[in-house]
């Protein structure tokens, strides 16, 4: 193992506190509503990359650039800016109007105090069928934000139910990219990760749905009015949801979604073709903080590989957690730690894995139940950390439909992460480890 530096974390901790910190000040002392909402990620993450470059004098500037460059360029990057792009240009062609006739017709389908749950459920289904949450969010959460306005249930629930929908499929799905990442690290088939991740997932995923219906059928009003829709603006989004429940490319379904929502939009009449690109733009603009934030924590995190702190942090893990149940849960949290450092559970599984498969062999455990903690672990943290993509993208999402939610919102409506980690946690202690 290579020598670590304990204190090239430090970017990673100037960023927690000042966004904590300014953000609990905001809204508990100032009492500024939306106070989280209203704290720049973007120079908070910039301050953080300022830090890490100043760290390691011998290193000349140019060289640090040039080992920020490979992080940004790194294809998981590349592949989620392509994707906040089309999702914005979506969201940009159908507008609001889709959304809001895709949610009335599903109140009038179904009785309107079910309605996030049938959220939940659906966006288990398509993130499945995907493989990416981040996709998965992008079409589902604006049918959210419109079903929260019609049928009165709160934004951050019906926002939260969506994410987590989202993060089980990226955690079961064969084509999700921590499957991927998580069975060649260790060798293993996926079905047979698939077969010792299904029993974390499903419980927790039963849980959650019986919590979302309690929580609906306890809050819900019945001031739902019904009003007219147009069938015709629903085509697009029945297209995409489609086109995700049966597994087709991410991209592919974004770009389905766009042509046929610029055809209907121009072909009613509802819209000139001017104001139609007009709108592509702004809805490309509308992610630019959740952009730029991929791209700085990309580069402070090729910082920190190349200073040593993944290192210092992998010694530390392996150095503190000893025997079979304590190794399960220190590659748990070791995958967990990655992921709150880089923002990105790919990333933190692949950095994760080569640590976690020795750890695995000192322990006797299985290259299965390895593969399944590290892919679980890392949704896990990655459905809850306040920076991280499936975070901004739900965010950026709202706001380009005119409305307004901060992360500190929604993470306490993010059951499903939180019913995982206790199904895990189960699973690591109670269940019996299956040695070959």
């Amino acid at each position: 193992m290579k020598k670590g530096n304990a204190a090239a974390l430090l970017p990673i901790g100037v960023f927690l506190v000042l966004y904590l910190g300014l953000g609990l000040i905001f809204e508990y002392v100032l009492k500024i509503p939306m106070g989280f909402y209203n704290i720049p990620i973007v120079v908070v993450f910039l301050i953080a990359l300022l830090v890490a470059c100043l760290q390691n004098r011998k290193l000349e500037f140019n060289e640090k650039l040039r080992i920020m460059g490979e992080g940004v360029g790194d294809k998981n990057i590349i592949t989620m800016i392509l994707i906040f792009m089309m999702a914005g240009i979506f969201v940009g062609v159908v507008g609001r109007g889709s959304a809001n006739s895709v949610a009335y017709f599903l109140l009038s389908v179904i009785p309107p105090r079910f309605a996030v749950a049938v959220l939940f459920v659906v966006s288990c289904f398509v993130s499945c069928a995907m493989g990416t949450s981040v996709g998965t969010i992008t079409l589902i959460a604006p049918i959210a934000v419109a079903v929260s306005n019609a049928s009165g249930f709160s934004l951050p629930l019906c926002i939260g139910s969506v994410m987590g929908g989202a993060m089980f499929g990226d955690n079961l799905s064969f084509i999700s990219d921590t499957t991927i990442a998580a069975c060649n690290g260790q060798d293993c088939q996926m079905k047979d990760k698939f077969r010792e991740n299904f029993w974390i997932a499903l419980p927790a995923a039963v849980v959650t749905l019986v919590i979302i219906i309690v929580l609906s059928l306890s809050t819900y009003s019945g001031d739902f009015v019904p009003e007219e829709y147009n069938l015709l603006q629903i085509v697009p989004y029945v297209l995409v949801l489609i086109g995700g429940i049966i597994g087709i490319n991410v991209f592919i379904v974004l770009l389905i979604g766009i042509v046929s929502g610029s055809i209907i939009m121009l072909a009613t009449g509802a819209i000139a073709v001017t104001d139609l690109l007009a709108n592509m733009g702004a809805g490309a603009s509308g992610m630019y903080e959740t952009t730029m934030v991929a791209i700085l924590v990309s580069a402070i995190c090729a910082l920190i590989r190349v200073f040593g702190g993944f290192d210092a942090l992998l010694a530390w893990i392996k150095r503190v957690f000893k025997g079979e149940k304590g190794g399960q849960l220190g590659m748990g949290l070791l995958v967990g730690a990655m992921d709150i450092a880089t923002a990105n559970n790919t990333v933190a599984i692949v950095m994760a894995n080569p640590i976690a498969k020795e750890m695995a062999g000192d322990y006797g455990v299985s290259s299965r139940k390895t593969a399944s903690i590290l892919d679980t672990f890392s949704c896990i943290f990655q459905g809850i950390i306040p920076y991280g993509a499936q975070m901004l993208v739900a965010i950026s999402t709202v706001s380009n439909m005119g409305e307004e939610v901060s992360a500190f919102q929604i993470i306490p409506n993010l059951f499903y992460p939180y019913m995982l980690l206790i199904s895990s946690l189960v699973f690591i202690f109670l269940v019996p480890n299956k040695k070959k």
